[in-house]
């Protein structure tokens, strides 16, 4: 691990320090999708293999991970390996850990709500290393580097609950006794509080931060760890909203953590139960707030998608009452009832998007819901990759024409204009419950740039919209496919 001092934007800072880590002149750099932070990923390929280029504003938290992997890679366990930084810790470059996260391997049982015994072992595995990163991740660790806090203390718990308040339950608009629910908060807190806090508290261990790389699994994304409960990592991976785990399989996984953990202290198994119910219930606040704020706030659909799963979980948790919060659990009861109704009257399901890639020499392409039509876009007044004799077998989905489209500035700029535009259609015709929106881009052959685009834009709008139905038709490559 290197220090080099380099100033520029993003992308040359990044260009700049790979030249100095490595002697390859002959390297690319592509995007990755962002994970909402304030962090940028970059993929950077050359002769020497393939690594992972980060950079990010805030240099505390940057400078965090960065000793946080240092410190864990030396105690033994499966982080990525930094390679070089550098030297006001804007960017570094770590160990290429593939695309494959354990959220993606577990596509098929999230679909059907069965996993299978494969699917459940990786996730036993995923949970067997959780207290190896709590107990052997605390070992020598300095706790004053965690950031933005060192400890998972009071003012931690309440602002948390108060994040649910603020920016969940208030946007319901429905009454509620604030000093009677303050006063529940109180009585929350303090029990969280009662609990064992010798252990790293990984903050976000789910499945999306975990990497599956040649069959191991790798943990990625604890910038945000203090001390704390060991209870809460588990909650926070077990009950993960989106995860949707059949209860049985929540209960597989916590008598596997029971038993891994056993190994690094002794623990009362039905005082753990008790405490992990505790943190179960505050995560499941906590999360209800984040996506409040995300998507109520922010306006981001990924995240008012994710209410529904949320609440969910909260239905199951409340099965059985938490006698002493008798407002909180009667206000949790009434976000539950108000759900229900909605869901009753959810029209999203019903809007099926329809993507199209086309050569204009062959004509527009039809649309066969009667509506007359939607969204074209020109991208012929893009680079044109299809002139390049080394581009002519290629298409829009191949990495060396993304690679030449995504240099020119013009490329981003494209693809931001028409994303855009088309969240806002979306939005809207989800609102008044419309079935069909039409994008179509065209370019000279309609292999190129055409395909490139509206590849772009599909993979957009699924990430954003996870429950709506995408078509995508890239004509005149006799591609058609379901998102």
């Amino acid at each position: 691990m290197y220090l080099w001092n380099i100033k520029s934007t993003y992308m040359e800072n990044l260009k700049q320090l790979y030249s100095l880590f490595s002697s390859d002149t002959d390297f690319t750099i592509s995007v990755l999708p962002s994970s909402g932070g304030n962090r940028r990923y970059y993929r950077i390929g050359g002769k020497n293999g393939s690594y992972i280029g980060v950079c990010g504003s805030d240099l505390k938290e940057n400078r965090t991970f960065i000793t946080m992997a240092e410190h864990f890679r030396a105690n033994g366990l499966p982080v990525p390996q930094i390679y070089a930084i550098a030297d006001d810790y804007s960017c570094y470059i770590q160990q290429d850990l593939g695309n494959i996260s354990l959220f993606d391997a577990m596509a098929q049982g999230r679909k059907t709500r069965k996993y299978n015994a494969e699917e459940v072992e990786l996730l036993k595995r995923a949970v067997r290393l959780l207290p190896a990163f709590q107990y052997c991740g605390a070992a020598g660790l300095d706790f004053d580097i965690c950031y933005p806090v060192k400890e998972f203390d009071r003012m931690s718990v309440m602002f948390d609950l108060n994040y649910f308040k603020y920016c969940f339950l208030k946007t319901l608009k429905i009454d509620f006794d604030e000093i009677r629910l303050e006063k529940d908060f109180e009585c929350l807190c303090s029990r969280l509080l009662t609990s064992d806090s010798d252990a790293f508290q990984y903050r976000d261990y789910q499945s999306r931060n975990i990497m599956i790389h040649e069959g191991e699994l790798y943990g990625i994304d604890f910038q945000g760890g203090r001390r704390g409960p060991p209870a809460y990592d588990l909650a926070s991976f077990v009950w993960q909203a989106k995860a949707g785990y059949p209860a049985e399989l929540k209960q597989k996984l916590l008598e596997t953590y029971i038993e891994a953990v056993s190994e690094y202290k002794v623990i009362d198994r039905k005082a753990f139960v008790a405490e992990y119910r505790q943190f179960v219930l505050f995560r499941t606040l906590q999360v209800l707030g984040a996506y409040g704020f995300r998507g109520k706030f922010e306006r981001r659909p990924h995240f008012i998608e994710s209410i529904p799963l949320a609440i969910a979980n909260l239905r199951e948790i409340l099965a059985e009452p938490f006698t002493e919060y008798p407002y909180l659990c009667e206000i949790l009861q009434r976000i539950i009832d108000i759900h229900s109704h909605n869901e009753n009257t959810d029209a999203e399901d019903g809007l099926h998007i329809v993507i199209y890639s086309f050569s204009y020499k062959k004509g527009l392409p039809e649309d066969s819901s009667g509506n007359g039509g939607g969204y074209v876009f020109d991208c012929r007044g893009l680079p044109n990759p299809g002139r390049l004799a080394q581009y002519r077998s290629s298409t829009g989905l191949d990495t060396d024409v993304k690679n030449y489209l995504e240099q020119y500035p013009q490329t981003a700029a494209f693809a931001s204009h028409t994303a855009q535009l088309a969240d806002a259609h979306v939005e809207n015709y989800i609102e008044r419950g419309f079935t069909h929106l039409m994008f179509c881009f065209g370019c000279t052959g309609g292999q190129h740039r055409s395909v490139f685009f509206a590849q772009r834009l599909a993979e957009h709008l699924r990430e954003k919209f996870p429950r709506i139905r995408i078509t995508l038709i890239h004509r005149e490559q006799n591609i058609e496919k379901q998102l």
